[in-house]
């Protein structure tokens, strides 16, 4: 996370920078210092570091209320040097906080102390060093150089806003495609395809990747494990079927220095569209195969001949069928030249210069058609960084408008709730107990909770729901839990059922099932009782938020698995109630300050500890070499009444209906060959909901003994009879979806394992590692966040639009983000002032206006 520090120097650098003014700030330095102090406090580790806060925050109050105009340079030159740690305490500031020293006493102060080179350039401190010891406050030894930085591209000189013409070029960004010379009906409707329907859909579509001929490598320097493009020429295309059924094609490029063959699995139809002596572009990952170094199904294009002569970084787009490469990029071209520099940037000068962060304009073309790798990278960052603003302004402005409406109280005495508690099976743990608090107080409160349960798997989130649920019944209110699918409501259903009978206070509540399956009777039933007010639960599917569903007196909803509904969904359920109080829950692990990013309407409560006794997955890289002793083990648990799922990776996105391929080659070849006499199911994403509900629940009744799968299983039903899980192509996943796959075995009292073989054993299997060293879920996530970037990880959030730079995201940029918002929330939370006009247009844009007329 960036330094308290480091922000409060980058806003003194520009205070210099705009002529000491106090405008580097909205409201100026000492609004700015209330904002500061609270982010500088939950950073600062050692008292000495709660002193300099004293001081900083007492000279950025003196500097707006009191300091004079001709002395601001020196009070802000002392609050640099006091940031970098080259000026020591002012004695004045030693011995009485309370009385900061006079502005002419500083520079006497800084004349002292300060290095000419530091007066110049100081270096800001990072309050979290690398090495664990803080350097908040302390006077180590700084280098008088500045670290080298990347400079930004010139920004364009800001004209006065002119509403009137901005609104006009957004009108002009919605024109269709059609406007584009050279794209007619046929072209539009390929556009169409990829989501291309607009100047401005064009604007945003960004390349999925690029390929750098300016530092392509010549094949005879290529080394296993490298991620890279190469280029070449195509000397060999054979076809070969291997003895599991499987057909490979090998295609053998060479460049004059060496050559590299590509293999590509289950795509018999690429051999065609290869031909002796065509040009061609490979990426992906070089592995070494019987000593040759070969690239298992890369992405792959003829090679665009200008490009390599120009030493270019050429954009590769997301294609449709009939829709070429080459194409794309003439057109894309086209549009990006006319229109990305005439863009009008939303965004307030003063937080680009906080941030450091070009014009949107610049960055919009130099992502679709990059001047080199470092101004991609800031352009990358700066729609990133807007990604993060948008979305925690959109989620902090419903927060205030859901917020804004009265919500029932639900109290209960401490006695009562602390009978249900003692009345449960097993003691709760302390982050169980800590969370079931947090939602009673928020339950108390005639503000409707808005609240996110994050947990492990088996962490026990269940029980804490219904707990609350309990809450809202003994209060003679109705209470929800809606599920994903039919068979967890019914699990759910059961369990809860089972719950409330131990407890005379809630055996009389009923508690329903209502998914697309209930029979018309009982349906009819439970509406009735739902329509009369009658207190009870209902665990339901998207079946409770059908029309003529109607809750009389909704007091608490909770949403299972909260990633796999939309954000309309979630807001349905919500308005079957009077602003009822709500709780959403997630077993996916996600970093806390991402968290506060994605779930920025919702208080946080993470159950971080998992109960007693729990039987720890044993998790394990295995070798390819040890295959036939892996199926031997599975068959072994399999003949003691266990049962096992194993789990495809997704092949290659070019070849049609990749995942259903490759799980169904792999479960008839198991079916075939290794596991004759077992019982096998069959599960992937080309299924209809009907179907995968058919084959969980088979798997779960015991009648099938392995379920071949692909990343569908992530999130599923309690099997406590699975024991194992084996992931094929481990290394193709992110560990915290590896985390989840192994959420679904050790669940009952057997023993189980989680078998990790990737796709090579020469593959970096150092993260794999990771897997089999910790079973915390937030480290793992943690872990891959740093690795992989958030890309995985928020794709766990449906947020009504998908972040579009996800992968640039970074713990800086997200506090960064964080900061802003905040700041902007707190001084305008609804963006009315005519400085922040075009951001809340781009705002409603995005995500739409806001929910209640009131703050519209």
């Amino acid at each position: 996370m960036p330094s308290a520090l480091e922000k409060l120097y980058k806003v003194l650098k520009l205070e210099s920078e705009t002529g000491y003014k106090d405008h580097a700030v909205y409201r100026g330095l000492a609004a700015f210092a209330k904002q500061w102090e609270a982010d500088a406090r939950a950073q600062a580790k050692k008292p000495e570091h709660h002193l300099l806060i004293d001081e900083l925050v007492q000279l950025m109050q003196q500097y707006s209320q009191q300091t004079p105009p001709e002395e601001r340079p020196s009070a802000v030159r002392y609050m640099i040097g006091r940031i970098t740690g080259r000026v020591p305490r002012a004695s004045s500031l030693a011995t009485a906080p309370s009385e900061p020293p006079s502005a002419r006493g500083v520079q006497t102060h800084l004349d002292d102390h300060l290095p000419e080179s530091a007066r110049r350039e100081p270096t800001p401190l990072d309050l979290d060093s690398p090495s664990g010891e803080t350097t908040f406050g302390a006077t180590p030894t700084v280098s008088t150089t500045p670290p080298a930085a990347p400079s930004l591209p010139p920004r364009r000189r800001r004209l006065s806003p002119d509403p009137q013409r901005e609104a006009a070029f957004w009108r002009t960004l919605q024109q269709p495609v059609t406007v584009v010379n050279g794209v007619g009906e046929k072209v539009a409707e390929k556009l169409a395809a990829l989501g291309i329907r607009t100047l401005e859909d064009w604007l945003w579509r960004f390349p999925r990747r690029y390929d750098d001929f300016s530092t392509m490598l010549p094949l005879n320097r290529l080394r296993p494990n490298m991620i890279v493009t190469a280029a070449g020429t195509v000397r060999e295309v054979k076809l070969n079927r291997a003895k599991r059924g499987t057909e490979v094609l090998h295609v053998t490029i060479h460049d004059g220095t060496g050559s590299l063959t590509a293999t590509f699995f289950n795509q018999p139809y690429l051999e065609k569209r290869f031909e002796r002596g065509m040009m061609v572009v490979f990426s992906g990952k070089i592995t070494l195969y019987q000593q040759r170094l070969i690239m298992n199904n890369p992405e792959w294009e003829p090679l665009d001949k200008e490009a390599l002569h120009t030493r270019a970084i050429v954009p590769v787009y997301p294609l449709t069928k009939d829709l070429s490469q080459g194409l794309m990029r003439k057109l894309s071209r086209k549009v990006v030249d006319r229109y990305a520099l005439d863009v009008p940037d939303y965004l307030p000068e003063p937080i680009l210069d906080r941030v450091g962060l070009p014009d949107l304009g610049w960055a919009i073309k130099q992502l679709h058609f990059p001047d080199s790798q470092e101004a991609l990278r800031q352009a990358k960052r700066r729609i990133a960084f807007d990604d993060l603003l948008l979305l925690q302004l959109g989620v902090l402005r419903n927060r205030l408008a859901w917020q804004s409406q009265r919500a029932e109280p639900l109290l209960v005495s401490d006695e009562t709730f602390n009978a249900l508690i003692n009345g449960l099976p097993y003691q709760l743990t302390n982050a169980q107990q800590r969370a079931l608090a947090e939602i009673r107080r928020d339950l108390a409160r005639d503000v409707p909770m808005n609240r996110l349960l994050q947990g492990d798997v088996g962490a026990g989130k269940t029980v804490v729901a219904a707990l609350g649920m309990a809450i809202a019944l003994l209060n003679g209110a109705q209470a929800a839990l809606m599920a994903p699918t039919s068979i967890l409501a019914e699990q759910h259903r059961k369990n809860l059922a089972r719950l409330f009978s131990t407890f005379a206070s809630l055996s009389s509540y009923p508690v329903y099932l209502l998914t697309g399956d209930t029979p018309a009777s009982a349906r009819a039933e439970i509406l009735s009782a739902l329509a009369n007010g009658e207190p009870c639960l209902v665990v339901g599917t998207h079946a409770l938020i059908s029309e003529n569903v109607n809750f009389a007196r909704l007091g608490m909803a909770v949403i299972d698995e909260q990633h796999r509904f939309g954000v309309e969904q979630r807001g349905a359920l919500r308005g079957k109630g009077t602003n009822p109080h709500v709780l959403v829950m997630t077993a996916t692990p996600i970093p806390r300050t991402l968290a506060l990013t994605l779930f920025a309407d919702l208080d946080l409560s993470v159950l971080d500890e998992l109960p007693p006794n729990r039987t720890p997955v044993d998790t394990r890289v295995i070798r390819r070499r040890d295959r036939e002793a892996l199926y031997a083990f599975i068959d072994r648990q399999v003949k003691q009444g266990r049962q096992a799922f194993i789990v495809c990776p997704l092949v290659d996105s070019d070849a049609e209906n990749a995942e259903q391929k490759a799980a169904v080659a792999e479960y008839e070849y198991l079916q075939r060959e290794i596991f004759p006499e077992r019982r096998l199911g069959l599960l992937h994403g080309k299924l209809s909901a009907r179907q995968k509900e058919a084959v969980m629940s088979a798997f779960s009744r015991g009648e099938l003994d392995i379920l071949v799968t692909t990343a569908v299983v992530e999130v599923g039903v309690d099997v406590p009879n699975a024991t194992v899980i084996l992931i094929e192509g481990a290394n193709r996943f992110g560990l915290a979806q590896l985390h989840q796959f192994r959420g679904r075995v050790g669940r009952g009292t057997h023993k189980s394992y989680c078998l990790l073989l990737p796709d090579d054993d020469n593959a970096d299997n150092a993260r794999l590692q990771a897997m089999e060293s910790t079973a915390d879920g937030f480290k793992l996530a943690e872990l891959d966040w740093q690795q992989r970037g958030a890309g995985e990880l928020l794709g766990t959030r449906q947020s009504g639009k998908n972040l579009i730079m996800s992968a640039a995201i970074d713990p800086k940029l997200v506090a960064e983000a964080q900061l802003e918002a905040r700041t902007l929330y707190e001084e305008d939370p609804m963006l009315r002032l005519p400085e922040h006009a075009a951001l809340r247009s781009r705002l409603e844009a995005r995500y739409g206006r806001p929910e209640t007329a009131e703050f519209s």
